[in-house]
């Protein structure tokens, strides 16, 4: 089975405020995500020579009261996978639940036993949709 890292997220309240600190790190913005139908910007950020192991900045546009002191910062880690519903039926096989399967052939979420949650994203383009998965619900939280 093939993986490869993908990236870090973690929550921000202020952007400007927890992207300049990440510049002073040494990091710098490689790709943004705005997705203005559900108001939140995705903005990775990497060293120099290292664009491939980025920390993903996830900020809500409306603000998100809570932070910092609901622990919500860490929001995942993220690995590709060269087969998805592969990747998917072993871990449950070997007793991973699925939190959210892989429905749409691309992405899927799964908990360590530490309540990490971890993203698998098909490497390329999305599968075809296919069951058992495009049957299956989201179980708990992802």
């Amino acid at each position: 089975m093939g993986i490869r890292y993908l990236h870090t997220m973690v929550r921000v309240k202020d952007l400007e405020a927890s992207m300049a600190f990440y510049k002073l790190l040494g990091l710098k913005e490689t790709r943004r995500h705005d997705v203005e139908e559900a108001r939140f910007s995705l903005i990775f950020m990497a060293p120099e020579g290292q664009e491939d192991c980025p920390v993903e900045l996830t900020y809500n546009w409306d603000g998100d009261d809570e932070l910092p002191s609901d622990s919500r910062h860490f929001g995942h880690l993220a690995y590709s996978v060269p087969n998805i519903y592969e990747t998917c039926q072993h871990l449950m096989d070997n007793g991973v639940v699925i939190n959210r399967p892989p429905r749409d052939g691309r992405m899927a979420f799964v908990r360590s036993p530490d309540n990490v949650s971890v993203e698998l994203l098909q490497e390329g383009e999305a599968l075809e949709p296919a069951e058992p998965w495009t049957s299956m619900e989201n179980v708990g939280h992802w």
